[in-house]
């Protein structure tokens, strides 16, 4: 199996101070609303025949006033992929099927229309080879250019802080990634997606575990001032009806084409922490 380095101790110790972080800052909104809406945290192992150190990670789960339903989850994972899969991981197959991943990931569903739902994840992997990869996207029932804007600047600088290539790849890679082909529909407004920076030596594990904790950073600063500005507003029934059919396109995307999805359910994940990102009530016509 690949090895449990200090590396990844370093960062798993940095997302779970991420989600503390986030988690007592959403907290923070709902008490500003009058809510006494506080995370619930589930702890989860994995399981692994042959492996006595497979790992688990933590859920947790809010649901209040203003955040109808938020996720933020962390977890650390240890083990083998199974051989019809290893070949589609950077550095395994089914000769090295063995890899090491710890992230955070969160999705956040908001009660208000005019509040946007939002993504955000990151995460180190090790198999034969080591990378972080991540980002975040916002997905807004109603757009606001203000808001849109807002939130890409925020990501804009974080990226240009270590690369001025970064942010225009990785935002077309989020503008391709987070695309629905069979309603041939954007998931939402976009953001950043990165994937495979590798940490071939130590320099290069500490540059891009910099800029990951950026991202994190980044999301950290935007989306609360975005869920405050929008939060109290007034909303209609057709501004909920849209909602709720938006959330339907999200709930295909994650169930069809997340990559996130599909790798915790393939690496024997928890099944509710997984999909913790489906909305809570959605609508098809």
């Amino acid at each position: 199996m690949s090895d449990w380095t200090p590396q990844t101790d370093r960062a798993r110790l940095w997302f779970e101070a991420l989600r503390d972080r986030i988690c007592a800052e959403f907290e923070a909104i709902e008490a500003e609303a009058g809510s006494a809406a506080r995370f619930d945290y589930l702890s989860w192992k994995r399981e692994e025949e042959g492996n006595p150190s497979p790992g688990g990670g933590t859920r947790g789960l809010m649901k209040g006033t203003v955040f109808e339903k938020v996720g933020v989850n962390v977890s650390t994972v240890h083990g083998r992929f199974a051989p019809g899969f290893a070949a589609s991981i950077n550095g395994a197959d089914e000769a090295n099927p063995g890899f090491t991943a710890t992230g955070i990931s969160l999705v956040a569903h908001m009660a208000n229309p005019h509040v946007p739902a939002v993504h955000m994840n990151t995460r180190f992997l090790t198999t034969t080879k080591a990378w972080f990869g991540g980002g975040g996207d916002l997905n807004p029932p109603l757009p606001y250019d203000e808001d849109t804007a807002e939130f890409h600047a925020e990501f804009k600088a974080a990226c240009d802080a270590h690369d001025p290539a970064y942010y225009p790849r990785f935002k077309a890679w989020a503008d391709e990634y987070f695309f629905i082909p069979h309603r041939n529909v954007a998931r939402g407004v976009g953001g950043i997606f990165y994937d495979h920076l590798e940490c071939a030596d130590e320099a290069a594990f500490e540059a891009n575990f910099a800029f990951t904790r950026d991202v994190g950073e980044a999301f950290l600063a935007v989306f609360p001032r975005l869920v405050r500005r929008r939060m109290g507003m007034e909303f209609t029934s057709a501004d909920k009806q849209r909602q709720l059919e938006w959330r339907g396109r999200y709930a295909e995307f994650n169930l069809v084409y997340d990559r996130g999805t599909l790798f915790g359910l393939r690496t024997g994940g928890n099944v509710d922490a997984i999909l913790m990102s489906l909305p809570p009530e959605a609508t098809w016509s």
